[in-house]
Formats: structure tokens, C-alpha cells, sequence
């Protein structure tokens, strides 16, 4: 494997390539925002990926209010430069724009008064439904908390807003044909000028991850009419043709025996899957069998587990084999802004999915998401984050 690495002196920076050899290698190099091909996204659009991606977009929103404040501007330059176009209403697009909705409502009155009535919130959704992974009852719901009526409490600033106000708009069945550095083209010919543009419409393979499924050869090739720019795994992490000495895992992969969805619970729990696997000393690159290649297979110094002897009575097999990867729904979760949020959650596999709206969703969505976090430290900062919001407001200092 061919790495390279960046060697600094100084101001002055070198890089170096260097060449390391494994008995295994383990790819989880995730993906990156995937364009389609459409012209002008990669140039004009801001994404939603990196944390780098997040301080950019943070910059963009307080410009365009700095530049919408300018005396010299007319009205119609100040709606069009305070116009923020969120493409793609999966979770991502959705969350951005109900936080986004609540910094207008919550700091846009303390901040920039005069400015809220030019405010729009246009998401666009190539599908004819937001929030796909949820129930269809949840989806009508998030659709009714992004169009409800602007909630601000200081009842000046209210007087100055339109009666018919609607800060955000969904523009479903809206596929876009080109981005400008102005204005977005819809495949339908319509135009729409904005002054930030955020792509949320999907995920797509880094040059990393089609440069391992070139070198993996005829079999890999064979299942990218399934993996699609993934790397082929089977239900041991193994990559196919790697004849068991690369494993991977995370939306990189594709297990081409039943497909799952590319979010970070499936890649946590194939995470956790094989570190106990390599953990317990499985023969992760048995001897073919009739020229198959087996499962991971026990070795003398193998740790016993209950879940494997329970997997091997369901199999009727001996238990000399790994268990394959079961992912296990615990279910999806989506805040839609107003201090409400989307829950759905599986109790049980196979069981009816719970579901919460509103409040309730909004309490289940924190606590899973405190429950989350690596450690108590990290704990205590986003609790310390959440309260010094709703105690002062945010931040918009530009360093």
C-alpha cells in the first residue's frame, strides 16, 4: 500500500510517499458528496460533510445578512441575496433548514430586525416526498412543521413582517439542471436566485475507494451492478476478491446480500462487529473449500461467545464458523426545527416502529444523541453548548 504523507519545515512544506505492508487491511475511508454530474454544484454549492464544510456554510450565512445590510441595496437585491436554497430534503437537507429557520426566529430579531421580511428558505426535492427512510404519516408531519407561520416573540419586530410571510418554502418534484453562481436552473426552466446554496442530495465514492474495486479485479467488478461505486463486501466485512486479506466496512461498502442504508448506525455496529471478530482471533482467511472460500473459522485461540453458539444452533452448524454481520434497526431519527423533532424507533427486530413528533421526538432526539457521544466530557460540553444557546443565543462573531 502506497501512502503519502506531508512533511513541514517551517513555512515550507514537502510531501513524501512511503510504501507500508499488512497482513490485513481494513478500509473505512466513508464517501464523499455526490454531484451526479450536474454543472456548476461542485464550484457553487456548499456542502454538508466535513467540519470544515460546517464553518464555511457558518462564514456564508452571516455575509449574506452583512451584505443584505447595506444601505445602498433595494429590496428586491436584499431578498435575493438573503434567499438560502437547501437542495435535497433527505435528513441532512431537512435538519439544515429547520436550524437555520430557528436562527431567524430565535436571533434574527436581535440581529438584523429589518431584515427578516427579505428572508426566504427555499428546499428543493428532485422526489415527491421528504425525509424517504420515514413512516408516511412523519413525512406529512415534517412537511406541516417547515410550513407553519414564523414564530418570533418580540412583538416589534413581528409588526414588521408581511401578513402573508411564509419564511420557508418546499419545491418537491424540483430536479435541478444547473447551478450558477447566482442562481439555480431547474429541469423545468425555472430560475431561482439565492444568495447561499446548500447541496444535501446524496453521497458518492471518493477516487480511493473505484482505485481498490479496479485492483480487486474480474470478481469485484462483477458486483458493482449491485454496489454501484462501493466496495463489494460479504457478510464478514471481507472484500470480494481479496480473498479475505482486505476487510471493509461503512458507506464505502456495499453487502450485496441485502442491501443497507449508508448512515452512521450501520457503520457503528460493523465497526463494533469486526473488532470483536479480530479481537477473538478468528481465521478471518480460512482454506477454500471445493474452491469457496468459508467463513471466518474459530482457531484454538478463539474466545468463546454466547451469541455465537446461539447463531450456530439457528445455522445447524458445529460453531466453528463466525457468525455473520446482523445490522439491528434501532430506527431514525430527524429535528424539523421550532424545539420539535421526527422519531421512529424500532423497540425490537421485526417489531412495529414507535413513533414521536413534536416535543416528545425532540427529547428523544437529544438523548440519543448525548448517548452518542465517545465520552462524559463530550457530554458535558454539547449539554454546556445547548444551555449557553438558549440562555444568550448564538454566536455569529466572525473570526
Amino acid at each position: 500500500m502506497t501512502c503519502e504523507s506531508v512533511v513541514c519545515d517551517g513555512n515550507s512544506c514537502d510531501i513524501e510517499g512511503f510504501t507500508v505492508e499488512y497482513d490485513r487491511l481494513v478500509v473505512t475511508v466513508g464517501a464523499q458528496t455526490n454531484t451526479f454530474g450536474i454543472p456548476g454544484v461542485r464550484e457553487y454549492c456548499c456542502f454538508l460533510k466535513q467540519v470544515e464544510d460546517a464553518r464555511r456554510i457558518r462564514t456564508a450565512i452571516v455575509n449574506c445578512f452583512e451584505r443584505a445590510n447595506l444601505p445602498s441595496l433595494t429590496d428586491e437585491q436584499r431578498k435575493k441575496d438573503l434567499t438560502f436554497a437547501v437542495i435535497g430534503a433527505g435528513p441532512t437537507g431537512i435538519e439544515f433548514a429547520a436550524e437555520l429557520r430557528d436562527f431567524i426566529e430565535e436571533d434574527g430579531p436581535k440581529f438584523y430586525p429589518n431584515l427578516l421580511k427579505h428572508v426566504r428558505i427555499k428546499v428543493i426535492e428532485a422526489s415527491s416526498s421528504v425525509l424517504a427512510p420515514f413512516d408516511k404519516a412523519l413525512q406529512e408531519e415534517a412537511i406541516r412543521v417547515m410550513n407553519r407561520n414564523v414564530e418570533i416573540k418580540d412583538p416589534e419586530v413581528r409588526a414588521l413582517i408581511p401578513e402573508r410571510y411564509k419564511l420557508t418554502e418546499l419545491l418537491l418534484d424540483k430536479s435541478v439542471k444547473e447551478v450558477n453562481d447566482k442562481s439555480i436552473i431547474l429541469s423545468s426552466g425555472e430560475e431561482i436566485n439565492y444568495g447561499l446554496s446548500v447541496w444535501a442530495a446524496g453521497n458518492g465514492p471518493l477516487p480511493i475507494t473505484l482505485q481498490l474495486i479496479d485492483a480487486l479485479g474480474e470478481e469485484q467488478a462483477k458486483e458493482q451492478a449491485t454496489a454501484r461505486g462501493r466496495v463489494a463486501i460479504d457478510q464478514w466485512m471481507r472484500a470480494v476478491g481479496a480473498e479475505g486479506d482486505i476487510l471493509a466496512f461503512g458507506d464505502c461498502t456495499c453487502i450485496t446480500e441485502g442491501q443497507l442504508p449508508a448512515t452512521a448506525q450501520v457503520a457503528a455496529q460493523q465497526g463494533e462487529y469486526l473488532a470483536n471478530m479480530l479481537n477473538k482471533n478468528y481465521e478471518i482467511k480460512p482454506a477454500k473449500v471445493d474452491g469457496i472460500t468459508p467463513p471466518p473459522m474459530k482457531t484454538e485461540e478463539t474466545t468463546p461467545a454466547f451469541s455465537d453458539s446461539i447463531a450456530s444452533l439457528a445455522s445447524l452448524t458445529k460453531g466453528e464458523y463466525a457468525k455473520p454481520f446482523q445490522f439491528l434497526d434501532l430506527g431514525i431519527l430527524a429535528y424539523t426545527g421550532g424545539g420539535s423533532a421526527l422519531a421512529q424507533v424500532t423497540p425490537a427486530p421485526n417489531a412495529a416502529s414507535l413513533k414521536g413528533t413534536g416535543k416528545i421526538g425532540n427529547t428523544v432526539w437529544r438523548s440519543v444523541y448525548l448517548s452518542k457521544q465517545v465520552s462524559w466530557r463530550n457530554r458535558l460540553l454539547v449539554l454546556n453548548d445547548w444551555a449557553k444557546r438558549q440562555i444568550f443565543g448564538r454566536d455569529i462573531t466572525r473570526v
